[in-house]
């Protein structure tokens, strides 16, 4: 996660705060400066820090605060909401227009950003609520750009519209929404094309796009791994061409991420959603409330509960319920299991989200790999081995061994796992109610994973 290292020095200052009886002003104020270099430190723009600070110095020295139970605490909330307001504080939603009127998104940004590819991850969630996107290649320049649209389309199952490299990008657009009208499709997303650099014949196109088409809103996509020149390119596309909210990818990289806490008071401008990965669930919608928390090293419960609830099937959760009963539960169900976690992202990522678990396993190493071990001895078993585990004796075992590259031990390892699990969870499904079970992360009851 881009905030690891803020995370820590945050955590560490209200490490300091709490373990205090009484808070005195001089106390809040030598925090404070703590903070301050934290999220300068975080490549967070020093206008925003300067008014985030103050803020929360005036606030925080208050006589209800440095008088009250728990001081300490009430700094840390008082912290808390502040950088929530900062990012926004309310989620905002892409607008979509009502009835059959066209939405029209045209998507801007510098080359590298992730743009085509951002567009193809908005189309397919607006195709999974039961929207009909059409991608549209207005990226005439960039050599590949088509193609990469059309296979990210491909992907998601979404049509692209395409008048090859030699069209102006305009008439590109134009056409695009006269084909929608005729094809049935109520969104149109414009992948525009981008530079290394802000120059004036990128701003110039963008604005003879939106001149010549009802643009309903315009979208700026920014690499995040850029710091404060994402903010920058914000505040510069703002001015030249007007955009309606942001996009940050390459959220998940090794970046100080502060250009999440700039961009709303820098520009006024709301981000819409945040690049995680390259998947298409991978491109979240952004929460500053759940930002905050995960920067504060306070978790993320709803999201990971979200993710749990997009990889789950409920049916095959029911299903799964009765053979745990039953004791019927085979490597078959324990394999669908991980590819259901797999399905969520990173293991590390999902544990950075439960509150108080992320920050005691930040040094713990977690080999995902292992992952591929346990696969790969699953599948070197037979159905019949897969359904019934109690007909692994040590001949069948030494094959599987053989078969998954793996040694022996580590077959006995996964074995000696899986019947502890097995017991725990049929244990456990006693007291498992449909709501508990349909909300848990994982998807089932406890499992310990064998790496």
């Amino acid at each position: 996660m881009a905030f690891e290292s803020l995370t820590d020095k945050l955590q560490n200052i209200f490490k300091n705060l709490r373990s205090k009886g009484r808070l005195t002003e001089s106390d809040v104020k030598e925090a404070m400066k703590e903070v301050k270099r934290a999220l300068l430190e975080a490549d967070v723009n020093f206008r925003v820090v300067k008014s985030f600070i103050k803020t929360v110095t005036d606030r925080a020295v208050g006589q209800d605060v440095l008088t009250g139970l728990n001081p300490g605490q009430m700094v840390i909330k008082i912290v808390k909401e502040e950088m929530e307001s900062l990012m926004g504080s309310e989620t905002t939603e892409l607008v979509i227009n009502p009835g059959n009127e066209i939405t029209i998104f045209l998507l801007a940004g510098l080359q590298g950003a992730g743009k085509t590819t951002t567009a193809a991850k908005i189309a397919g969630q607006l195709k999974k609520k039961g929207k009909k996107p059409l991608l549209v290649a207005c990226d005439v320049y960039r050599p590949a750009a088509i193609k990469q649209l059309e296979i990210n389309g491909a992907k998601q199952g979404v049509p692209v519209f395409s008048m090859g490299d030699k069209k102006d990008p305009v008439d590109i657009a134009k056409a695009s929404v006269e084909y929608a009208r005729e094809n049935g499709n109520n969104i149109v997303i414009l992948d525009t094309a981008g530079r290394l650099h802000i120059d004036e014949s990128m701003m110039e196109e963008l604005q003879n796009i939106k001149e010549n088409l009802d643009v309903t809103q315009t979208v700026l996509v920014v690499d995040a791994m850029t710091g404060q020149d994402a903010v920058n390119v914000a505040k510069t596309f703002e001015e030249k061409v007007g955009i309606d909210g942001v996009i940050l990818t390459k959220l998940d990289g090794d970046t100080r991420g502060g250009a999440a806490l700039s961009i709303r008071a820098v520009t006024g401008k709301p981000i819409l959603y945040i690049g995680m990965g390259e998947k298409l669930e991978d491109l979240q919608q952004f929460y500053p409330d759940r930002m905050t928390s995960r920067i504060l090293g306070m978790g993320d419960v709803l999201t990971l509960i979200e993710k749990a609830q997009n990889a789950v099937d409920e049916e095959s959760a029911k299903e799964l319920e009765k053979k745990i009963r039953k004791a019927e539960f085979g490597f078959d169900d324990f394999l669908t299991q991980m590819q259901q976690i797999k399905s969520m992202g990173g293991i590390a990522d999902l544990i950075s989200m439960i509150p108080g678990v992320g920050s005691q396993m930040k040094d713990v190493e977690i080999d995902e790999s292992a992952m591929g071990h346990v696969e790969a001895i699953i599948y070197s078993m037979t159905p019949q081995e897969r359904s019934n585990p109690n007909l692994l004796n040590t001949s069948r075992k030494q094959r599987i061994a053989k078969g998954a590259g793996v040694s022996i031990q580590e077959v006995n390892k996964l074995c000696k796992q899986f019947e502890q699990t097995r017991k725990m969870m049929k244990q456990m499904s006693g007291s498992m109610g449909k709501k508990g079970r349909r909300g848990n992360p994982f998807g089932f009851g406890g499992m310990k994973l064998p790496f």
